[in-house]
């Protein structure tokens, strides 16, 4: 299946009536940049990206970059896929570190209680119930700088990871800095994935953190995928960071060796007690913005909505699965915040015509390799949808 948006744009019609016309054809053709055209014919991801093709994409008119982040959706993803994870807190609060949106961090009165590691028995039976609810992958976070000196909880991680794969489920631990080795022993053990977030571009990073360098996280996703394990890497929007930095984000992780194999997009959820406590919510046309380009930049990449879905719409949450997200978190909780249920998503699903991706599966796209997408028209003669042909 092929895609190209087309520079050339229906003529616009004129009539007789009415005061406002719409700009000449031709101004909105040139406001569609090359990089764009290019990645809805691509038949491969490119990890060659440039600051300045990422930043052309991102700030393409957002009707028309988003109906460009339709077209490679459909090229690479079935487009009514959405994979269904399970988030849990494998161990609670009492973080060594200063990340400013964090309400795990010993440095802050937030009023959380820190626990120690919860029961392997625990965890798997917290695993089951996700699966029995429509989960495929389980994913599972501990409140820790790093894994030195924490020979146990690696064990009683494997363990979990262990019988977590032998549900049939993927399975995904968030567990901050590791090395080479202890990368490889996950990976014996049967980790699908390592999640370990960049937050924000490298700019803007040490305004947020100052406890881990940006190039320490770089390492861990390099020591996650030379042992083999997929990557799991996204950002935050909401900390204040600019556009640009959006666009620095994006840029770094598409421009990695590989790509990551899914892009978790948060939306900060404020928490009293943390520097960052009383920020708002992150305009929505700039998260939509993301996950748009997320997906032209990154196409063949799992782009999941994570924290801060509970705080969109149905009708918004819609918009970012058109626009190419294509999973979501669902359960109980989000670590410490609150999330959208198993049967608020089931429902969703059935309204909008989604159904849930399996585990170890990306289902293959629809269509055929002449479809072709154009753009948004300039004025109101109208557009053939997108075809999907079996």
């Amino acid at each position: 299946m092929s895609f190209a948006v087309s520079r050339s744009l229906p003529r616009t019609v004129l009539r007789s009536y009415g005061t406002v016309q719409g700009p000449p054809a031709a101004s909105l053709a040139n406001r569609i940049p090359n990089a764009l055209i290019e990645a809805t014919t691509a038949t491969a991801p490119r990890t060659n990206w440039t600051r300045e093709e990422v930043s052309q994409v991102y700030n393409t008119p957002l009707n028309q970059l988003t109906y460009a982040s339709q077209a490679v959706h459909r090229r690479f993803h079935d487009p009514s896929a959405i994979q269904m994870c399970t988030l849990m807190n494998i161990k609670t609060g009492g973080c060594s570190e200063d990340c400013s949106y964090c309400a795990q961090s010993s440095r802050y009165d937030t009023g959380l209680k820190a626990t120690k590691m919860s029961p392997v028995d625990e965890v798997l039976e917290k695993a089951r119930m996700a699966k029995a609810n429509g989960s495929t992958r389980f994913c599972m976070g501990a409140a820790w700088r790093d894994m030195r000196g924490r020979k146990t909880s690696l064990k009683n991680v494997k363990q979990m990871v262990s019988g977590i794969r032998d549900m049939n489920m993927e399975v995904c631990v968030t567990l901050g800095m590791i090395d080479q080795e202890q990368a490889k022993e996950l990976k014996e053990a049967g980790l699908t994935a390592y999640n370990h977030n960049l937050d924000t571009s490298r700019e803007f990073y040490p305004t947020i953190i100052t406890t881990r360098s940006y190039d320490e996280r770089l390492r861990t996703l390099d020591h996650v995928r030379d042992a083999g394990i997929n990557v799991c890497s996204g950002g935050i929007l909401g900390l204040g960071e600019s556009d640009e930095d959006r666009v620095g984000l994006l840029h770094t992780m598409s421009s990695l060796p590989k790509h990551p194999e899914s892009f978790p997009v948060n939306a900060l959820v404020p928490i009293p007690g943390t520097p960052l406590g009383d920020r708002k919510m992150v305009p929505f046309d700039r998260l939509l913005r993301t996950v748009a380009t997320a997906r032209i930049v990154m196409p063949g990449t799992i782009v999941r909505l994570a924290a801060g879905r509970i705080a969109l719409s149905e009708e918004q949450q819609v918009a970012c699965f058109q626009a190419g997200a294509n999973a979501i978190f669902t359960g109980e909780k989000m670590l410490t915040t609150d999330c959208n249920g198993w049967d608020e998503d089931r429902a969703m699903f059935d309204r909008w015509g989604y159904y849930p991706m399996k585990s170890f599966e990306k289902p293959e796209p629809l269509g055929d390799a002449k479809t072709t997408a154009t753009p948004p028209p300039a004025g109101d003669e109208p557009v053939a949808p997108v075809a999907a042909t079996a």
